[in-house]
């Protein structure tokens, strides 16, 4: 009896939530009733696609979700994951930031106590064409890289804009990890030279916010060696060897040539020593052994996991759940029936191999001229992108400006225990480190990610006291 009371309850409010969608321009056929196997929310979602080349036939899929409460007065952040060529969906919308995490049977789903919708609408996006259920009928289009991927982008938000319109004057916020270390600040600078342009229509930047980014190769490559002997993971003699015989400078991306071959061994030797059973994106957290025995361990030892926080085997978790056809009807994906399973990373995106060498700070330089808040923000047990490289570009970069810094280097607190560490630079540039999290922040460290974002989307500083603030 209740669970029928539950469905006819949750059909009047999707009876109601059309309503109020058809008198605020809500586009009703993109709207999700209820996803498989989730809990009951009082916040709408939506999902599908919007056509950034007709003719090409080139279409990104989305999933949006409202903040939880009071929605009309919240900003509107995207999100973009990296890769390049990995999901902003099943990365940022379902295992980081967005309202729900898949259960550990993979047919369902759990709230997100620490989602970011507690404090914005969140808009996901899957870029470019070719990944997960973004896809084009031009073969060709597969080959990509950073230019189109900013340009398509540009159009999704035009695109979806016409779907929301309600959005199209509301504060954004332009966000991602990763590799959209490019993504974000290149859709960002087109962003710009449009409101440049533009006698009609302007895009209301508000922010812009970059986790563990890429940013430039000559400096985050060398970070990575740096972080492994300063955690211990290499001898002082690999490291001494790596210093000796790499010169990192005009490094670039995928190329076996870049070094000597004693700098090559050494940094074989590196890697080897580091091994397969550590989580390179996260060095303190365990790995997940995905096999049915290893599960059941898993799941019986549960209360020890979850002392760390985040549930390792999330990844396989979240593919076997987007894989089900009830799953991607209710959020209107596939619509071409792509021949292939959805996956996390592309296979079939053939992504440039030099637009890893992109120098990003001039653009991120062009961000702050235009008096747009940037953060910076670093998981400190990421040996991917560590901070030691990310932290020294943000002051070379402020440093070029001529920014005084006007934040000392010191610690930010939340709840009562040190977030992590930050500094800024003249009033639109913060570089932040998140204690205790990895190169995904929101999914290592769900609660202080949450209240690192609440202070940029306020606008404010991060809290340099003691004094818990209970959420």
């Amino acid at each position: 009896m209740a669970a029928s009371w539950r469905a006819v309850a949750l059909a009047v409010a999707a009876v109601g939530w059309l309503l109020a969608g058809a008198a605020r321009a809500f586009p009703a056929e993109d709207l999700v009733a209820r996803l498989p196997g989730q809990p009951p929310v009082t916040f709408r979602q939506f999902a599908g696609y919007v056509d950034v080349d007709a003719k090409a036939g080139r279409s990104l899929f989305y999933y949006f979700a409202e903040a939880r409460e009071d929605a009309a007065a919240k900003p509107l952040t995207l999100w973009l994951n990296g890769g390049p060529g990995c999901s902003s969906v099943g990365g940022g919308a379902f295992t980081e930031l967005g309202p729900f995490y898949p259960r550990g049977d993979g047919r369902g789903l759990r709230l997100n106590k620490k989602s970011w919708n507690r404090a914005s609408n969140l808009l996901f996006v899957e870029s470019p064409a070719g990944v997960g259920w973004s896809y084009s009928n031009t073969s060709s289009d597969y080959s990509t890289g950073d230019v189109r991927t900013a340009h398509d982008m540009y159009q999704f938000l035009l695109g979806w804009y016409a779907k929301f319109p309600e959005y199209r004057s509301r504060a954004l916020f332009l966000t991602g990890e990763s590799y959209a270390g490019h993504y974000i600040p290149q859709l960002a600078d087109v962003l710009i030279t449009h409101n440049e342009k533009s006698k009609g229509f302007k895009f209301n930047i508000k922010g812009v916010a970059i986790g563990n980014p890429l940013l430039k190769l000559d400096r985050d490559v060398p970070a990575t060696y740096e972080y492994f002997w300063s955690h211990g993971m290499i001898s002082d003699e690999i490291f001494l060897a790596i210093s000796h015989s790499c010169d990192f400078e005009d490094y670039t991306f995928n190329d076996p040539h870049n070094e000597s071959k004693s700098c090559n061994d050494a940094i074989a030797e590196a890697n080897s020593v580091v091994g397969d059973y550590v989580n390179n994106y996260d060095v303190i957290l365990d790995v997940c052994y995905p096999s049915i025995v290893m599960q059941e361990l898993r799941l019986r030892e549960y209360a020890t996991k979850i002392s760390i926080g985040v549930d390792v085997c999330m990844s396989y978790e979240r593919f076997f759940y987007f894989n089900l056809p009830e799953v991607q009807q209710a959020l209107h994906a596939n619509r071409t029936h792509l021949k292939h399973h959805w996956s996390m990373c592309s296979d079939i995106l053939n992504y440039s191999n030099t637009d890893g060498n992109i120098n990003i700070l001039p653009t991120l330089q062009r961000i702050v001229e235009h008096k747009i808040p940037l953060w910076v923000f670093s998981g400190d047990q990421d040996s991917v992108v560590p901070l030691l490289g990310t932290r020294t570009l943000v002051r070379e970069l402020a440093h070029a400006m001529g920014l005084h810094v006007t934040v000392p280097y010191s610690t930010w607190f939340h709840k009562g225990q040190v977030g992590g560490w930050v500094t800024e630079y003249g009033n639109f540039l913060t570089f932040a480190t998140v204690r205790g999290a990895s190169h995904m922040v929101p999914f290592a460290q769900p609660d202080r990610a949450l209240g690192l974002f609440r202070s940029i989307v306020l606008g404010q500083r991060l809290p340099n006291t003691t004094n818990p603030h209970i959420d």
